[in-house]
């Protein structure tokens, strides 16, 4: 078989394998045959087989998880994700309510650790210049999932001028834990009165498209927000959202300025 003839045949067992899921043959999470199953059971090589899947993955119409395979996901109409909104009262974590809203089960995973932060963080939270090896921020990535799928990644940085000493030093530890910025932020009398949002695309990276469970090179939309309390940056992150399963909302109260 020359190598044309085994470009189109990976396109027709990719086709084969669209069709069992478009007719319902293959359901959302079913798991696809493997690359050896697939080998033996239609006499391809191996390298043919992979390249069918790849073909499915690149689609987005499976995902493929390492060391467990590749199942079946179906495209969904995105959900709409409230970035800015008007709250009388800065309460609960925006995420879970948004998802509530959704009917989905909000969870999230995180790591939090103190670090020196890099020349980008310093100049995004007015931050003086760098001393030595002394820590400063309090870093925290996350990955936050909805029915237990992942929806978004973030990182956080928050300064240990601001919050060291306090009881919400960490963001998931003490009687506030996952409790959201604003309302952390309150407790210990800084109230957040402004923000700003900077939203762009681009490929995710090779560790994002793994964490979201998506195709190599996924479209992504990227967040980099600022909190402020008056003039002073309390708190800055970068998100990243799968731009095929969300639509960004921006909404919010409009108003007289004083005098008018």
């Amino acid at each position: 078989m020359n190598r044309e003839d085994e470009r189109h045949l990976y396109l027709r067992v990719a086709d084969q394998l669209r069709e069992r899921i478009r007719s319902g043959e293959l359901r959302e999470g079913d798991r696809l045959p493997s690359v050896p199953g697939l080998a033996n059971d239609l006499g391809i090589s191996r390298s043919t087989a992979s390249e069918a899947l790849k073909v499915l993955v690149s689609e987005g119409l499976a995902v493929a998880r390492s060391g467990a395979g590749t199942f079946v996901r179906l495209p969904r109409e995105p959900q709409r994700l409230i970035r800015a909104w008007y709250r009388a009262t800065p309460y609960g974590s925006p995420f879970m309510q948004d998802m509530e809203r959704q009917g989905r089960e909000a969870g999230w995973a995180y790591q939090s650790q103190t670090v020196q932060a890099p020349p980008e963080i310093r100049d995004r939270l007015g931050l003086n210049e760098a001393m030595g090896d002394v820590e400063d921020v309090v870093r925290t990535d996350y990955v936050f999932s909805a029915d237990g799928e992942p929806v978004m990644l973030s990182t956080s940085w928050e300064p240990l001028a601001i919050t060291r000493g306090t009881p919400i030093v960490l963001p998931e530890d003490g009687m506030l834990a996952g409790r959201g910025v604003a309302e952390r932020m309150l407790s210990i009398g800084i109230p957040i009165d402004d923000w700003v949002e900077e939203v762009g695309a681009r490929p995710g990276t090779t560790e994002e498209c793994e964490r979201l469970r998506h195709a190599p090179g996924s479209i992504m939309m990227t967040i980099r927000r600022t909190y402020y309390s008056g003039e002073t940056q309390v708190e800055t992150a970068d998100i990243v959202v799968p731009a095929d399963r969300f639509t960004l909302v921006y909404s919010g109260k409009m108003g007289r300025a004083s005098g008018q």
